[in-house]
């Protein structure tokens, strides 16, 4: 978490050992035939988990996404209302928030876009959950040929 001229940068990090418990998950239901239970979301090939760790809480204000991609492709960022715990509570689609942020970066461009109205709305949110917690877990789907290792990002508060 870097600090400057009272901004305050929180890194997504990527959590693969929660991404690889949740694989497990599917490959179990696969392996046994079973069903997911109703309303579970399962994660899918293209989907990982990612955290932020809020070391400061309070007087935080939403600036902006710093979202950089190493080639064009789109990011699905969904914030989760989910407190992960060790015995890995399954994720439900109602734990799931809106909005999410899409974030894309064309052929050829230099600039990542996002749907502006979206993310400033989700950015706000984080806020609010940010005064009480201290983790917070993130779904990243990734398509259009991008990958976990082409993405750099982080939310900018004013401390």
């Amino acid at each position: 978490m870097a600090e400057e001229a009272g901004e305050l940068k929180v890194p997504f990090v990527r959590d693969d050992q929660l991404t690889r418990c949740m694989r497990l998950r599917v490959q179990s239901l696969q392996q046994k035939k079973g069903r997911p239970q109703d309303g579970e979301k399962l994660l899918q090939p293209n989907e990982h988990i990612y955290r932020v760790d809020f070391l400061r809480q309070h007087n935080l204000r939403f600036l902006r996404w710093d979202i950089q991609l190493e080639k064009c492709g789109k990011v699905t960022v969904t914030g989760t209302s989910q407190h992960w715990t060790p015995d890995l509570t399954h994720l439900m689609n109602r734990q799931l928030l809106e909005p999410v942020g899409i974030f894309w970066k064309k052929p050829g461009a230099e600039e990542v876009e996002c749907n502006e109205a979206d993310a400033q709305e989700f950015g706000e949110r984080l806020v609010e959950l940010a005064r009480i917690r201290k983790v917070m877990y993130f779904l990243l789907a990734f398509t259009d040929g991008l990958e976990p290792a082409q993405l750099k990002g982080s939310i900018v508060f004013k401390a």
